[in-house]
């Protein structure tokens, strides 16, 4: 069996404008206190692979513009909708007010292995991934409705930040998102 790879034209779903318009998940994603851009740039492109509603950056996370981001976001900052807070937990405090179920991602006592999380019909979830030595502000944790943990085997106890968000975008987003990308 051949396995070709797909073309640029064949990968290219949507221009920016329709993306923009396109419906998105009831999922954002907020970064608090992240230190690299790098892994900002990473967080929103992966956000627009998922079609996330948006992409929050709290406190000393960096934004757009910057050469860092755009070297790993690919354009994504021009896609997915993004802004920045100056208090991340004055912002989770805000939306879990207006409605929305705060999902953190950390390492606690009390987490839910990822793979057991699923979304609920109905809900909008805010997805929270920390700075990438100290993780999510604690105070954001005491207030989360679920604290999510991604099991891992090996001798690190860690995983870096992007790639984190990466795992639980996809495992959140999974349930919404058909084999053609395209919301079922």
């Amino acid at each position: 069996m051949e396995h070709r790879k797909k073309n640029i034209f064949e990968l290219t779903k949507c221009s920016l404008r329709e993306y923009r318009e396109t419906d998105k998940l009831p999922v954002a994603l907020m970064a608090d206190n992240v230190r690299s851009m790098y892994n900002v740039g990473a967080m929103l492109r992966t956000a627009d692979a998922f079609l996330i509603e948006e992409m929050i950056m709290a406190g000393i996370t960096g934004c757009p513009p910057h050469p860092e981001i755009s070297k790993t976001a690919l354009g994504a900052e021009e896609s997915v909708r993004w802004r920045h807070v100056p208090d991340a937990l004055g912002e989770a405090l805000r939306m879990k007010n207006e409605g929305w179920r705060i999902c953190v991602l950390e390492q606690a006592h009390d987490s839910l292995p990822l793979q057991d999380f699923s979304p609920e019909e109905g809900e909008r979830y805010l997805l929270v991934v920390g700075n990438e030595v100290k993780g999510v502000d604690q105070r954001i944790v005491d207030l989360a409705d679920i604290v999510l943990e991604i099991p891992q085997a090996g001798v690190k106890h860690s995983l870096n930040v992007s790639v984190s968000a990466g795992i639980a975008m996809w495992q959140m987003c999974s349930r919404w998102l058909g084999r053609d990308g395209k919301l079922r």
